[in-house]
């Protein structure tokens, strides 16, 4: 898969429906039982965490958040980089406490499918974001690794509630 291919991606998988990522949710159920050998009725959440595979909604928000830090260092195309705006760049705008955080500018959008965009669902997954994520300037490779150790520890705590 080349570069160009992993970036037309993203167009697919921000703009999935919530139907359509529990459908893959149970394909990517099924692929974990057979690549474990587990029984269909065994629970799922186990085997996905000794795999390291995280469910398919923190998938998207991983792939979102590596994209937008791709485009804010320089290592994407120039028409996802123009989607990627900080939040002190923005004219107009009042320097608030969140422009010392990297927090980008988040356009409005009137429809569900309009916030499924890019340019929308980036900016909102990486605003979700510690702020020591988003500061860290580091390599896409160390940066991709923490932010897999993050989301593995919020959907661990969100299941022992």
């Amino acid at each position: 898969m080349t570069t160009c291919d992993v970036f037309l991606c993203k167009d697919v998988l921000s703009s999935v429906s919530g139907r359509l990522l529990r459908k893959l949710q149970t394909v990517q159920n099924a692929a974990a039982r057979v690549v474990t050998r587990s029984r269909k009725f065994d629970h799922i959440t186990p085997v996905l965490n000794d795999l390291h595979w995280l469910p398919m909604v923190q998938f998207v928000r991983f792939k979102l958040a590596l994209i937008v830090f791709k485009c804010l260092h320089g290592l994407a195309p120039s028409y996802l980089t123009d989607d990627c705006v900080l939040v002190l760049s923005v004219a107009g705008r009042r320097p608030l406490r969140s422009t010392d955080t990297r927090t980008l500018y988040v356009p409005r959008t009137r429809t569900a499918i309009g916030a499924r965009n890019f340019a929308v669902a980036g900016p909102r997954v990486w605003n979700s974001l510690p702020p020591e994520l988003r500061m860290l300037n580091c390599t896409v490779c160390t940066f991709a690794a923490k932010l897999k150790t993050f989301l593995f520890s919020a959907v661990s705590a969100s299941e022992n509630f």
